[in-house]
């Protein structure tokens, strides 16, 4: 040992992963620590220390241990590291062979490597590292490709990828990878959904589960099942988050559903998360029992994309995002304080508000006066699906088939137009090319003519598929009078409006300017589209006699 080694830390590093752990007893933590203090002491290396990361993958060096080892490296206090083989120090041939070569004899530290013969002070039981580093990395990638292939495989099956039983669900114990409610926390799930679908935001319904004690799904299952989770405070085990309700709001899970490949990693060296759309993902339905509704699941994703925070009177507006001004199309506000009279409370169009009268009006409407309006026109609507059922599902057939034809037409030119776009994009950036290469244009013009039409092909890409989507979508839809007649008979006595009643029936309301602007008596009218249905005009029932 060198003189400059002597009273320096001897580093024994031990390393295992889950992978490494089926190896069996060989390259367990008390193994590898079994063989270097063995080594250690027969080759009289002084001030024995321990570095460990179990459950570390060799792939990244960021492991905790690993981090510690070269803090105290870099500080002088370590002079000599032994592992017991090369993959026990990393599985990434670029950044073991960088450590080994450049960055321990930067710090003149000594590297052993027991079982590879490996001694950074003997030049010759050096010359096969490189080959050793290289079999290593592709040991791990060959592991990754492995679980990837076997994880797709499972996920095409429909089975749970997931360890954990989501909040709401336990694990079936008498049938591996199937869940069964938990009753407790299942309740809570449904009146999280039964809050957000009476217009109450994920940060209120925080909120309130805190007030009243509710344990969070963290210490809730480490309390139920002794489980722990990296979001563990023990300290604050009514600590509800916003994040976490919203979380459970967007989790198809309650629905019944099974999502899988919903996330990916890049590659086996960086396990960064990268999230799927939904139309990427396999989805499984009706895979174990559903804690919610269609409908509620439906209610709470229009609540959800159209979100609003409460008023400076911590009072919610029911109407929130329902209701449009019909020239700009923006939503409009709702105006009250506590100086105004309920009667008082009115709506004005948002773009108004902002920019004023050059840009749109007013359409100024009362709330109370819309209460009216609205309350009046559900039940007319209501009462024609039960009363009139077939008559009702005939009418909404004729109509929707002739919209739905000029909206798919409408959606097919705008397609059109795009791939059209594109395939002359691709011309303008062929011919631009051969007038660079020919010299006719220079490089620097080249770039700057295309930069934008490289930018407009790029917005192409993803607007094309977009659109491909939103059009088959169009053709697969099939009249909603049949969801919009199982409703109504459900509602036969609707005596007053809430946030869940209008978000079940309507889409949006459609507010148009009065025919005399700020005109007490002049008539103005009011759009209701009814989820599924649209706008329903007055029918032509014919009575039996």
């Amino acid at each position: 040992m060198s003189q400059s080694n002597q009273g320096k830390i001897t580093a024994l590093y031990c390393r295992l992963s889950q992978d490494d752990g089926l190896d069996g007893e060989s390259n367990s933590i008390q193994n590898q620590k079994r063989i270097l203090e063995q080594y250690a002491i027969d080759h009289r290396f002084p001030n024995i220390q321990f570095y460990v990361d179990d459950g570390y993958s060799g792939a990244s060096f960021n492991r905790p241990d690993f981090q510690r080892m070269m803090s105290d490296m870099e500080d002088g206090k370590i002079g000599i590291i032994i592992t017991k083989d090369l993959s026990r120090l990393g599985r990434n041939q670029l950044h073991t062979g960088l450590y080994i070569e450049e960055r321990f004899p930067q710090f003149g530290v000594r590297y052993i490597a027991i079982n590879d013969n490996v001694d950074t002070e003997n030049a010759e039981s050096n010359d096969l590292m490189p080959f050793k580093n290289l079999f290593n990395e592709w040991f791990v990638r060959d592991t990754s490709r492995k679980i990837r292939a076997v994880q797709r495989a499972k996920a095409q099956r429909g089975e749970r990828l997931g360890t954990r039983a989501p909040y709401g669900y336990k694990k079936d114990e008498n049938a591996k990878g199937k869940l069964v409610v938990d009753e407790e926390a299942a309740a809570v799930v449904r009146r999280i959904f039964a809050l957000c679908a009476a217009g109450r935001g994920p940060s209120q319904i925080a909120k309130q589960l805190r007030a009243e004690n509710v344990l969070c799904p963290a210490v809730y299952t480490y309390r139920k099942l002794g489980s722990g989770h990296t979001c563990l405070d023990l300290s604050q085990p009514y600590n509800w988050s916003d994040s976490t309700i919203a979380n459970i709001l967007e989790n198809e899970t309650y629905l019944g559903n099974t999502v899988n490949m919903k996330f990916t990693t890049k590659s086996y060296k960086d396990k960064r998360y990268v999230q799927h759309p939904r139309e990427e993902c396999l989805v499984f339905e009706g895979t174990h029992p559903a804690l919610i509704t269609r409908e509620v699941w439906d209610i709470v994703q229009r609540v959800r994309q159209n979100r609003k925070r409460p008023t400076k009177m911590e009072e919610l507006n029911k109407y929130s995002g329902l209701v449009i001004c019909a020239d700009c199309g923006s939503t409009m506000v709702l105006h009250r304080a506590r100086t105004m009279k309920p009667t008082q409370n009115n709506f004005t169009c948002r773009t108004y508000k902002k920019a004023g009268s050059e840009v749109c009006t007013a359409h100024y409407i009362r709330e109370c006066v819309l209460d009216e309006i609205v309350l009046e026109d559900i039940r007319r609507v209501t009462a024609m699906a039960r009363e009139h059922t077939q008559e009702f599902a005939a009418y909404i057939c004729d109509r929707q088939s002739a919209e739905l034809r000029r909206e798919i037409r409408r959606q097919e030119l705008e397609l059109s137009g795009m791939k059209k776009r594109e395939a002359e994009l691709e011309a303008i950036f062929k011919r631009l090319y051969e007038d660079s290469v020919l010299g006719r244009i220079t490089t620097e013009q080249f770039q700057t003519l295309s930069a934008s039409y490289v930018a407009e092909q790029e917005q192409l890409k993803t607007a094309i598929p977009q659109k491909e989507r939103e059009v088959a979508k169009l053709k697969a839809t099939v009249s909603g009078a049949d969801n919009f007649i199982a409703r109504a008979k459900r509602y036969t006595d609707i005596q007053k409006l809430t946030p869940e009643l209008l978000r079940l029936f309507i889409e949006k309301i459609v507010v148009h300017e009065k025919d005399v602007k700020w005109s007490k008596h002049a008539s103005q009218t009011v759009e209701i589209h009814y989820t599924d249905i649209g706008v329903i005009g007055n029918m032509n029932i014919t009575k039996s006699a």
